[in-house]
């Protein structure tokens, strides 16, 4: 593990909270950043930016290990003009602010780790797409995608920090509202059928293989770049569903044509998009640069989560003395005073 803090912006979301639990586990040092409080795990030091103006957390970019930006709305919608709008400007404007604040910085972070989506790819029902020979695809999250990933790499920061974009599949989790939660709950019920032809393509990661594949890209201090964070496997949708109504003992599963899921999307206030686009971004770098899976496959991806619910229940130790995140660099007069007036 290298030595150095951590910031983590959207420190509030599902991957952002499980990721600051993680590093304060392993003793690291963490600056939670966020427009909002609320959802915070309560772990490092939290500050609030807006995600738009400069504000005194980016002193904290000073010497970090990894700064790793996670901000942006959920796409878990209905794509309205508005709401597509603010889907790009969320994501699009904090990393523009974050590379100029690295450009500033007289001791840059190591790593600038940027969060993208195996959305960027092409729908393919008959071909993996990896980081060398995938072709991007098209429609709006592919577009946005696209042009978070421009925002990201062109930003003129300093050589000593890589720069490394994520391209994430599903993260399973077990959290209200997460998709294991809801997909469970459908199985349950007996609905968890196929979605539309049920031959689109899965790209899937365990959160615990997220977040050791996530240390992985700190301490290997050679590799920048995209690379795909997703499992080795890619299920079909049929496949996954049957996995889902295997994991909770349903011998049925109700099928849904796209026309049932358009009507239960507009019911949820989201986009069938979401359940029909095939996903199959494979991980080659990863594979290629030797990371190991502790969950390759999604059956026991699934039995292991039966009991990990919650950020407690994924990390069920408890932790002795959490770490308040401003010890490496409070003596910098700049963020002394930040957290002097902090206290206050």
């Amino acid at each position: 593990m290298s030595a150095g803090h951590v910031v983590i912006v959207g420190a509030n979301g599902f991957l952002g909270r499980y990721l600051c639990r993680h590093f304060v586990r392993q003793g690291r040092e963490v600056v939670a950043v966020a427009r909002r409080k609320a959802g915070w795990g309560g772990d490092g030091m939290f500050l609030t930016w807006d995600g738009r103006d400069d504000a005194p957390w980016t002193a904290a970019l000073e010497g970090a290990a990894a700064v790793i930006n996670l901000a942006g709305r959920s796409v878990n919608c209905r794509y309205t003009p508005a709401n597509r709008r603010e889907i790009t400007v969320s994501r699009l404007q904090p990393t523009l602010v974050i590379g100029q604040a690295i450009a500033r910085c007289k001791e840059p972070p190591a790593a600038w780790i940027n969060a993208s989506t195996a959305t960027w790819y092409r729908h393919a029902e008959d071909q993996a797409q990896n980081e060398w020979l995938g072709e991007p695809g098209g429609g709006f999250s592919c577009e946005v995608a696209r042009a978070w990933e421009e925002a990201f790499f062109s930003a003129a920061v300093p050589g000593e920090t890589r720069k490394i974009a994520l391209r994430i599949g599903m993260v399973l989790g077990r959290e209200p509202g997460t998709v294991v939660e809801i997909l469970r709950r459908l199985a349950r019920a007996g609905l968890g059928g196929t979605m539309g032809n049920g031959n689109q393509r899965v790209s899937w990661i365990h959160m615990e293989d997220f977040l050791r594949a996530t240390d992985f890209l700190i301490d290997n201090t050679a590799l920048d770049g995209i690379f795909n964070l997703t499992a080795p496997t890619h299920p079909t949708n049929r496949g996954m569903m049957t996995a889902f109504r295997d994991w909770v003992g349903m011998p049925v599963g109700l099928p849904a044509g796209r026309l049932l899921l358009e009507i239960g999307a507009r019911l949820l206030r989201t986009e069938t998009e979401l359940m029909l686009k095939s996903r199959w971004a494979d991980p080659l770098r990863l594979r290629e640069e030797g990371f190991r899976w502790k969950w390759p496959d999604l059956t026991g991806a699934l039995a292991d989560l039966t009991n990990r619910t919650g950020l407690e229940g994924f990390f069920p130790q408890p932790v002795a003395g959490r770490s308040l995140g401003a010890r490496p660099w409070i003596r910098r007069p700049p963020l002394a005073a930040l957290v002097r007036g902090w206290k206050d």
